[in-house]
């Protein structure tokens, strides 16, 4: 592969959206939770609960998608606020 391809490759994959998943934990309220989706993304309320809902009922919610550096700023601030979060590739 030549340093051309391999740049190619490289910039391309910075490109690929990121997920911020938050996963359910026995420690943080759900009220809690919600607060802190509306925080930290500015959600409304309802968008917020819905997202709590998810990670609640189904164990994880992908409450982001995007470029790689706002998803890991995303996912320090939602682990600053004790959250249980990871970063995924999309598969977008």
């Amino acid at each position: 592969m030549s340093d051309t391809q391999s740049a190619t490759l490289e910039a391309t994959s910075l490109d690929v959206p990121w997920n911020v998943v938050v996963h359910d934990d026995p420690v943080n309220l759900m009220d809690y939770v919600t607060w802190v989706f509306v925080k930290v993304f500015g959600y409304s309320q309802i968008r917020a609960t819905k997202l709590m809902m998810e990670v609640h009922q189904a164990g994880r919610s992908i409450v982001w998608t995007g470029a790689k550096e706002r998803a890991e700023l995303y996912t320090q601030q939602l682990q600053g606020y004790q959250l249980k979060t990871s970063m995924e590739r999309s598969s977008e």
